[in-house]
């Protein structure tokens, strides 16, 4: 049977990335909690315990990703996404009921499943779309990870862009909003998000795109973060809010740029068997690239990327115990020392930036600052920076000098644990700079982890090792936040007398467990580096990705 091929670099990878984008300003939908939280709070007649306990069901069910890394190798990209769209219409219905009062009296269990599963929409958009798009730029997965996970940690201010603007402040029409337009968002953007036959090599004009997507998302966080500074002291026209946001929508879609000039100016081509039409569709199809890889078989010029394709799909079968750089079982990658040490690296340096982040108004306010949104603002922003940054610059250095992107955790250790010990002595001046800095570690933590689960334990099993490492961050928020943080404020705060601490004993025990830990998270990330580095350069070698000749087949 005939097969239609798509070569590297044509359009549908790029429209897939594009749509993407999308998604995952779905998939932050998690960063709303605190502004729904106050009228929750005060509809339920809420205390300030039960409330963080909801917060504790918002983290778990953002980052508790196993199910869908496992779906992911069985269903395609769109099955995965129907469930998010399911769980967010559903959860998210239900608190929307309880804040508008339309029911009254709703168990307050009932409430803390629905956030819980009205989060973990998150981990069925996210993993979705980024499995997706790292297996079909297999070659540019630094990068791609950076780009997806900032649009993620930007997602927060698009949101509070809309909050104010459009959905006038009102926390009822906040949660209706994500009952309905996101789950209509997704299903609108599904059917562009699909696997598609990624580049053999390197493609002249995809260094190009990518400069331009990650153009696109920085303008678009500035222009977020100017927006947010001028609504704070202004007050604004409803012509003006609308203008404002019709502007982030222009800055949002601008990415679809590149597949509308690669349909007009096309780089590729569609290679038909006989007797075919293009109103085939093969990118849903299984066999077609194993197909293509039997007649590169035949022509002797099967490439690697190629291989890794057929791995994914079964069409090469293992007889060994896969080496690092190979696709990995889960139950394999799980009796490998990097494996716990990426982890244990991930899970020192997130869960301190959780903590920051999770009691970064508390911080503020015992640093003496009346208004801590600015420190949200500030963090927000940098976390971003950190993410788009990292994803760039590792992509850059893999591919110039094979050095390992754990080399990037390993500066974010160290300047966390000097930004920690700032912190903890109340150094004057140093709010602002310490916590932008901690902003920018956090963002490069979580966007270098992505890569480097791929690269050392391969694309096949990617989503469900990915949503392994990723609880990290619950459990890194539950000691060193909700255990390690909220029993050393409370004692304090008991000490002076008040429900409310001021003053740098507040966090100072805090901060300086925090610097130990990211000082072990030093030693660590060094220890994974020296380790891996042999696999980075068998891998780059050469300037690009290459998957390793001995694959046992």
């Amino acid at each position: 049977m005939a097969n239609i091929v798509v070569k590297g670099g044509s359009r549908p990878p790029w429209v897939g990335l594009a749509a993407a984008l999308w998604v995952e300003i779905a998939a932050g939908n998690a960063y709303n909690f605190p502004l729904y939280s106050p009228a929750l709070k005060s509809v339920m007649g809420f205390n300030q315990q039960q409330l963080t306990m909801l917060g504790v069901a918002n983290d778990i069910g953002e980052n508790v990703g196993l199910l869908p890394g496992i779906a992911c190798n069985k269903f395609p990209p769109w099955a995965i996404l129907s469930v998010g769209v399911l769980a967010c219409f559903l959860g998210y219905g239900v608190l929307w009921l309880a804040v508008s009062q339309t029911v009254n009296n709703l168990p307050y269990w009932l409430l803390w499943l629905a956030l819980l599963i009205a989060t973990n929409s998150n981990a069925w958009f996210g993993t979705a779309v980024l499995v997706t798009n790292m297996r079909n730029f297999p070659l540019s997965r630094g990068t791609v990870s950076g780009i997806l996970k900032g649009y993620a940690g930007i997602s927060a201010a698009v949101y509070t862009l809309v909050y104010s603007l459009v959905l006038e402040g009102s926390a009822s029409n906040l949660l209706l909003f994500l009952t309905l337009a996101i789950p209509i968002l997704c299903l609108a953007m599904m059917y562009f998000i699909r696997p598609c036959t990624p580049a053999s090599g390197d493609d002249s004009s995809e260094h190009a795109h990518f400069l331009f997507t990650q153009a696109a998302v920085i303008l678009l966080a500035i222009y977020l973060l100017v927006t947010a500074i001028i609504i704070t002291v202004v007050s604004l026209s409803d012509a003006v809010s609308y203008i404002l946001v019709a502007i982030m929508v222009i800055f949002l879609i601008s990415p679809l740029a590149i597949p509308v000039k690669m349909s007009i100016f096309p780089s590729g081509h569609l290679v038909l068997g006989e007797g075919e039409t293009t109103s085939t569709d093969p990118l849903l199809t299984p066999s077609s690239s194993a197909a293509y890889l039997e007649t590169l078989y035949e022509n002797g010029d099967a490439s690697d990327v190629e291989i890794l394709l057929a791995m994914g799909e079964g069409a090469v079968k293992k007889k060994r115990r896969p080496k690092r750089g190979e696709d990995f079982r889960m139950h394999e990658a799980l009796i490998k020392a990097d494996f716990w040490l990426l982890w244990v690296v991930y899970f020192l340096g997130i869960g301190s930036g959780v903590t920051v982040l999770n009691n970064l108004a508390q911080i503020g306010v015992a640093f003496g600052l009346e208004d801590t949104t600015i420190l949200l603002a500030l963090f927000s922003f940098c976390n971003f920076a950190g993410r788009i940054g990292s994803g760039a610059v590792s992509e850059h250095f893999v591919r110039s000098r094979a050095i390992p992107r754990t080399v990037l955790m390993t500066c974010a250790h160290i300047i966390m644990s000097v930004a920690f010990i700032l912190f903890a002595f109340a150094i004057d001046g140093i709010l602002y700079a310490a916590t932008a800095l901690l902003g920018i570690c956090y963002g490069i933590l979580y966007a270098v982890m992505v890569p480097t689960a791929s690269e050392l334990f391969g694309l096949r099993h990617f989503g469900v090792i990915y949503n392994c490492l990723l609880l990290g961050n619950p459990v890194g928020a539950l000691l060193f936040s909700g255990i390690l943080a909220g029993y050393i404020y409370d004692a304090e705060a008991a000490r002076q007398g008040s429900s409310t601490c001021v003053g740098p004993d507040c966090f100072k025990v805090t901060f300086l467990s925090l610097a130990g830990c990211c000082g072990l998270g030093t030693v660590m990330s060094i220890i994974l580096t020296v380790r891996i580095w042999p696999v980075y350069e068998m891998l780059y070698s050469g300037g690009s990705y290459h998957l390793p000749r001995n694959l046992g087949h």
